[in-house]
């Protein structure tokens, strides 16, 4: 029997099977994980008649009621206040321990203390100094100077050190920072510190919800009420600080303004000493060891039976539903993308059209989560759903900013295609990595704000840290917010691998 030999016109092209990519697969575990998560959610609407609120809602919102000038203009100033002492003072430390975040104590430090969110900084201090604008001022700047070392840290990693070689030997470290390293950065260090002003001004507004004097403690009146014409008066004066904050803010006013700050607040440095050393080695130690014998076996296995207690029946339903969550609004925020980004594109929209866009964006982004959700739920009811959007949408809004700012260095090409081919052809595949990138890494931001949101009566973590204070248990509060802590702090580390791994890169120098 004859065979046909191997490199005969008629024997069969062998093709190499298909494996998936790296990032395909990843890409493809996240979506399942979604469609899972979304299976174990309950995301219903159970308010009777929501479509009568959202006309109200919608009918306050093109009728503002600025009457209560006072009202406004003084939680205005608090709100802007906070937010410029809080974010000074974070990015002065953050630049410190940026310059030592290679040591592992520095790192670990930094993991922890951003990990816990705003909300439950500020009701910690709360417990500490009172109800004082330094609560605020505090929980702002502690969470943001390990934030800000971290991104200033991946800054310096991720940037040239040609300049850097070039220094003559002996050269000390503190110059060759400050002439070689600086310069590279400068610009993304400037950049990034904007944007966590407008960062502090969210955060800064959300604190009225637990009783600080900013807008969120008129807003959440003002929608408790019913009175959506004047909530929307806050929310425009809201909008538009965001979005003139490149104007208002300059290098220049940043002395007059902090100075400006420091008069505008009620009250003075708060001393509170003997406060804080009840609450720090009395309130927060565990129940059986503040009432038993710490040389007592039996009082520390009264501990572990509280601890195990605590765990079952709080940290472990808080935990499933704080992921389940936090996928719903990734995968959520990735798809929304997708359709922000084209509104602010050069590709897609014209100049008209971007100016829309922009404005859209600006409005989606600079409404915190805290706040959407809080009128979500006014108008759909306790679910999972008004979280998932309130999330999906104002991290989407982030990110479709900056892969819309990404496309303007993008090349155009001459024979370039229209319509859907060229967002699916050529736009898309060029941005595709940089949009997992950001989204890999507002991952532990999302699940931050998923935890604080149980403040709003869904059942994740943040509602048991939160009934914990209203009860007066700060112990339970305290191991809680540990929980969260080392959830946040696992969640980071897994994005920072999955980033490492397919190489993608947050850093891009904008148009």
């Amino acid at each position: 029997m004859s065979s046909t030999p191997s490199n005969s016109p008629n024997s069969p092209v062998s093709v190499p099977a298909w494996r998936p990519s790296p990032l395909q697969r990843t890409v493809s575990v996240f979506a399942v994980v979604g469609i899972v998560c979304l299976a174990l959610s309950d995301i219903e609407i159970s308010t009777l008649d929501p479509w009568t609120e959202m006309g109200r809602l919608a009918l306050g919102a093109v009728t503002p009621d600025f009457t209560a000038t006072d009202r406004v203009f003084e939680s205005f100033l608090y709100t802007v206040a906070f937010a410029l002492l809080g974010v000074t003072i974070g990015n002065v430390l953050g630049m410190i321990l940026a310059l030592a975040f290679h040591w592992r104590g520095v790192r670990v430090g930094c993991a922890v203390v951003r990990a816990v969110h705003e909300l439950f900084w500020a009701l910690i201090f709360l417990q500490v100094i009172g109800l004082t604008p330094w609560a605020g001022i505090f929980a702002i700047a502690i969470p943001y100077a390990g934030i800000i070392a971290k991104v200033y840290a991946e800054i310096l990693e991720e940037s040239s050190t040609a300049t850097l070689r070039a220094l003559p030997p002996g050269t000390s470290r503190l110059s060759g920072f400050l002439y070689a390293r600086l310069p590279n950065v400068l610009a993304h260090f400037r950049s990034y510190s904007l944007y966590r002003l407008e960062c502090g001004l969210r955060s800064s507004a959300v604190l009225g919800f637990i009783g600080l004097p900013t807008m969120g403690f008129h807003l959440e009146a003002a929608f408790a009420n019913g009175d959506y014409s004047q909530a929307s008066a806050l929310l425009i004066v809201f909008f538009a600080v965001i979005a003139s904050i490149r104007i208002w803010m300059r290098r220049q006013l940043l002395v007059p303004y902090l100075l400006g700050a420091l008069w505008v607040l009620p009250e003075g440095f708060p001393v509170a000493a003997a406060t804080a050393w009840q609450f720090f080695t009395h309130d927060i130690l565990p129940h059986p060891l503040r009432t038993g014998d710490a040389m007592d076996i039996q009082t520390w296995l009264n501990t572990w039976e509280w601890l195990w207690k605590l765990l079952a029946e709080q940290a472990m339903p808080g935990l499933f539903n704080t992921l389940v969550l936090t996928m719903l609004a990734l995968v959520a925020t990735g798809f929304l993308t997708l359709v922000f980004f084209p509104l602010i594109s050069p590709f897609f929209t014209n100049a008209a059209g971007r100016a829309a866009g922009h404005l859209f964006l600006v409005i989606a982004r600079s409404t915190p989560e805290y706040v959407l959700a809080y009128v979500l739920l006014q108008l759909l009811g306790p679910s999972m759903l008004p979280a998932i959007i309130a999330l999906s949408v104002h991290n989407a809004a982030i990110i479709g900013h900056l892969i819309g700012r990404y496309t303007q260095t993008l090349a155009w090409r001459a024979d370039k295609l229209r319509g859907l081919n060229l967002y699916f052809y050529e736009v898309l595949p060029q941005v595709y990595r940089q949009l997992l990138a950001f989204l890999f890494y507002r991952w532990e931001v999302i699940l931050r704000e998923t935890a604080i949101l149980g403040m709003l009566g869904i059942h994740t973590l943040g509602f048991f840290v939160d009934s914990s204070f209203a009860d007066i248990r700060f112990d339970r509060a305290m191991v809680l917010i540990a929980f969260t802590a080392c959830l946040n702090i696992a969640v980071d580390a897994a994005s920072r691998h999955i980033r490492a791994r397919l190489r993608l890169s947050t850093t891009f120098t904008p148009a």
